[in-house]
């Protein structure tokens, strides 16, 4: 459409008008230039149904300014309890290593062990505790997070998210997708009724501590966001966009670097170099590992996650290069047309690290590498999530050799096409110790 239309153009969901912004300059502009008049959610019914407008993806106004701030503040604090967490991340690398020798070196499916650490780290930082891999409550709160991401992105969800009428009448998926909500939510709040219980205003543990002590100094404040309902709403929301997308994207990684020996032999032969083999890489290691650090880029810009971001929607009538857009119409930014540029990044559609690296092989940063969305919505977990995505990728690389099951000239990297998200397929590897 953008090739006929130009980069501003409408498309109708339903009888609903959609406004697409297409490349980098549409974006850019909507998003950072005009950041707040484009800041609002657009609809998305079926999660609203889960939320009631609460948490922080979904929410909007004063309501999602307030909870957005705090998460901000609170994740890159590093105030939770006396441990960084970048100390929690190197934490559960040594946990995902060790997990990763049971395998005995025998063909594996990577999905559920590359699932658990960062949802744990996500545990670490929310409930101040991480779980054992083989827990049933870690394992049942996991199962139901992948399978709201799959049923969020079949086509049935497109068509109640269009016409959110059949939520309430129709039996079908969706039911399905607010019933593991129900559950997680539960689940979220007995964690918080412990917290309560056991909560030291003068040392908070986690998260959910230092929401309680915000909850306690607004006790007075009627208008106050900062509810028990928030709170529930506001923890399910950092969960489930934490765990699956960091999951995917190591997932993704390592079947990319399993297709391309070349270049994993180039990131160990860094590795080896910078950091060797007797301590956890760390995040300062980073700035000397120029080419590994263009890996973690490339692939992130290569698989292109969430292709056409989450809605956005217009807070106000907003005039945008000429064209009238009324307050509330949703707006959808293609992320695709950013990460996959032909001008920025040459031949976007072959894997190469090259893309974020200089003639003299130093690291290159690009304004068009946004993944994590970009302006006032762009991701709260972006810092968490990087750091996740380099220490593990880096752990697992020191330690293991990674065997495919397959010539790797062979191994077909196609995503199973999804909506909402894209998911690589199905595969095994071998983890084979150094």
């Amino acid at each position: 459409f953008s090739k006929v239309y130009g980069p501003v153009f409408t498309v109708y969901f339903g009888l609903k008008p959609i406004v697409v912004l297409h490349g980098y300059e549409a974006v850019k502009e909507a998003l950072i230039d005009h950041g707040e008049e484009f800041s609002g959610r657009g609809s998305f019914p079926v999660a609203e149904k889960v939320n009631k407008g609460l948490g922080i993806l979904f929410s909007n106004g004063k309501k999602w300014k307030e909870i957005r701030r705090f998460s901000l503040m609170t994740l890159r604090n590093f105030g939770m309890g006396k441990r960084s967490i970048e100390d929690r991340v190197q934490e559960e690398a040594r946990c995902l290593v060790e997990e990763l020798r049971k395998t005995s070196a025998l063909p594996c499916d990577p999905t559920f062990i590359l699932g658990c650490a960062p949802c744990n780290v996500i545990c670490s930082v929310v409930f101040h505790k991480r779980f054992d891999y083989k827990d049933q409550r870690f394992l049942n709160l996991m199962e139901k997070f992948n399978e709201n991401l799959r049923l969020l992105s079949s086509p049935w969800i497109q068509v109640c998210n269009n016409f959110p009428v059949l939520i309430d009448y129709l039996p079908g998926s969706h039911n399905k997708v607010l019933k593991n909500f129900a559950y997680v939510k539960s689940y979220v709040l007995e964690r918080i009724k412990e917290h309560q219980e056991s909560l030291d205003v003068n040392n908070p543990r986690d998260f959910i501590d230092c929401f309680l002590i915000k909850m306690e100094q607004e006790k007075h404040n009627q208008q106050s966001e900062f509810t028990t309902e928030n709170l529930i709403a506001t923890v399910t929301d950092v969960f489930g966009a934490g765990t699956e997308t960091t999951s995917t994207t190591l997932r993704f990684g390592l079947l990319l670097l399993l297709k391309y020996p070349e270049v994993t032999a180039k990131v160990q032969e860094e590795i080896e170099r910078v950091v060797g083999r007797n301590r956890s890489p760390c995040m300062q290691d980073r700035s000397h590992m120029p080419y590994t650090d263009a890996v973690v880029h490339e692939i992130q810009r290569y698989i292109d996650l969430i292709p056409t971001n989450l809605p956005h929607a217009v807070t106000c009538d907003v005039k945008f290069r000429n064209y009238l857009i009324p307050k509330g119409t949703t707006i959808i930014t293609s992320l695709t047309s950013v990460l996959h540029n032909d001008k920025e990044f040459p031949n976007p559609e072959m894997f190469d690290p090259g893309h974020f690296l200089d003639k003299s092989g130093n690291f290159k940063k690009s304004d068009y590498f946004m993944p994590f969305s970009t302006g006032k919505r762009m991701c709260v977990g972006e810092g968490l999530a990087r750091m996740e995505l380099f220490l593990f990728l880096t752990t697992i690389l020191q330690n293991f050799n990674l065997k495919s099951q397959v010539d790797p000239k062979d191994i077909d990297i196609t995503p199973i096409a999804n909506a909402f998200g894209r998911v690589p397929p199905l595969y095994q590897l071998c983890f084979i110790p150094v």
